[in-house]
């Protein structure tokens, strides 16, 4: 995550109505308060895998079918710990479960190192396969309210900041995997993909960069369709949503509505010109008025709301720093009250939503979910999950180092953060936690702090080197290939 400084524009409106109030500075970035001590917050860290949550999450069904060697507390765990890890490979988990890593949460008397008889992965990989996919996506919420609880975040106009974007990520395709997620393959191509791609959307918290909730779905499904979709599931009053002009749709926006949240979306230039025009207003720099969005003839409605009009405000400003061209920012916001959200202040909001970009780069790259290596849909769905669980894992342990040191998140370091995460778990999980080596590991999470560059950097073209190799590129299967080389005769 960046503090705002870092965005290319900063708000600077020219508008005859902002003239009047003073340039208003970049904000410092909030600090993470928490009224719990260390020792409480160690408490806290272990609760977020409830025990005795899990029970009722798991649903109807034989208690017996998941009272196993592997229960769905430590299958949950170390499906977690294998994103934790630099090493994701099933073998990893069989040895730390065999050297006792996850004794202490087995049953009593029933110590996972000794019911173990082998070193074969079977066990284990049954156990994901018969982990209920909702349980995963409940605990990934319960991470976040956590989170939320132990933490008091800096709020905006009264509101919690979400920020909400979409990406994408790719797995082999295996099993059942190609018909759910098929590639995009442009033009007639039909030649069988070398991996497919699955559509993601993510919300995640302004403060602490948690992951809130996120959904998976097909490339077919637009990204507006399933943050709509999202959306629908569960409320978020009391929470302020932050978009790209790729949600600034009508569909969006009334889906948010209907959950009890208030938006901040950008609009495009002609998206708002016509929702300027139906209001018999006139886009020009300086706009701040007070609309109804009504539905035209092309936008979709969500299943299940009718398309009412939405009451809010249309925005435009003029942004200009030197160095860059001049940009023209159109907002659209149900923050009605122009004296609480004055414009310029939701334009210095809005800058920060490129900290998402970050956060999605941490999930993708450094958690490794970027690439997922998985023999079926439900099992991608479930390692997309835990992921988000474990990447949870690390931003509360950074919140609570940074709660407690009052130093802004934004300035500590998430990768040796996840180092010393993990080298904690693994030294210490075997026995009961202590409070000194818990504030020791908080203590070494706020001194990991990025560096300061003493040159601004510059902006860099959005592109990829090519690279050069000897070798010709592969079309088609390795399978096909290896027979066309079998009947050349020619050695590899």
């Amino acid at each position: 995550m960046t503090t705002p400084n870092h965005h290319p524009y900063t708000p600077a409106p020219k508008t005859s109505s902002a003239a009047q109030r003073p340039p208003a500075s970049n904000p410092a970035p909030g600090l993470l308060r928490t009224r719990f001590s260390a020792a409480q917050l160690l408490d806290r860290f272990h609760q977020l895998l409830p025990a005795r949550r899990l029970d009722r999450w798991l649903g109807p069904g034989p208690r017996s079918f998941y009272r196993r060697a592997f229960t769905p507390l430590i299958t949950l765990w170390y499906l977690v710990f294998q994103r934790l890890n630099y090493n994701h490979h099933l073998s990893y988990v069989v040895q730390d479960a065999l050297a006792g890593g996850a004794d202490r949460l087995s049953p009593r008397g029933k110590k996972l190192s000794r019911q173990l008889r082998s070193e074969a992965t079977s066990s284990f990989s049954d156990a994901r396969q018969r982990l209920p996919l909702e349980l995963c996506r409940r605990v990934l919420r319960h991470s976040a309210a956590q989170m939320a609880a132990c933490l008091q975040a800096p709020r905006r106009f009264g509101l919690q900041v979400a920020l909400m974007d979409g990406s994408t990520c790719r797995a082999r395709p295996y099993g059942d995997i190609p018909q759910h997620f098929p590639a995009h393959r442009p033009g007639n191509c039909t030649k069988p993909p070398y991996w497919c791609v699955a559509r993601i959307i993510g919300i995640l918290c302004l403060a602490t960069g948690a992951v809130l909730d996120s959904a998976l779905d097909a490339l077919k499904v637009s990204e507006q369709a399933l943050g709509a979709r999202l959306m629908s599931q569960r409320c978020w009053k009391g929470w302020l949503l932050l978009a790209d002009r790729n949600f600034g749709v009508y569909s969006v926006t009334r889906a948010a509505v209907a959950a009890q949240a208030q938006v901040l979306f950008r609009l495009t230039q002609s998206r708002a010109t016509r929702v300027a025009r139906a209001a018999g207003l006139k886009l020009k720099p300086g706009l701040d008025a007070l609309i109804n969005w009504s539905a035209s003839t092309h936008d979709q409605c969500p299943p299940g709301l009718t398309a009412t009009p939405i009451a809010g405000r249309l925005v435009a400003l003029r942004l200009e720093r030197a160095g860059y061209r001049s940009l023209t920012l159109y907002l659209f916001t149900t923050l009605v009250d122009q004296r609480d959200a004055p414009a310029h202040e939701l334009a210095h909001l809005y800058a920060q939503r490129w900290n998402i970009e970050l956060c999605l780069r941490y999930i993708k790259a450094q958690m490794d979910l970027g690439f997922l290596q998985c023999h079926s849909v439900d099992m991608l769905y479930k390692e997309w999950l835990t992921g988000l669980i474990a990447y949870n894992l690390i931003r509360w342990t950074m919140a609570a180092a940074a709660s407690l040191a009052q130093l802004p998140l934004p300035l500590l370091s998430f990768s040796r953060a996840r180092e010393l995460l993990l080298g904690w778990i693994l030294r210490t999980w075997p026995q009961r936690p202590r409070l000194k080596a818990w504030k020791r590991l908080l203590t070494r999470i706020a001194k990991a702090r990025l560096p300061k560059r003493r040159k601004r950097r510059l902006s860099e073209p959005r592109a990829v080197r090519a690279f050069n190799t000897c070798f010709l590129k592969l079309e088609g299967s390795r399978a096909d290939a290896r027979r066309k080389l079998a009947k050349s005769g020619v050695k590899s």
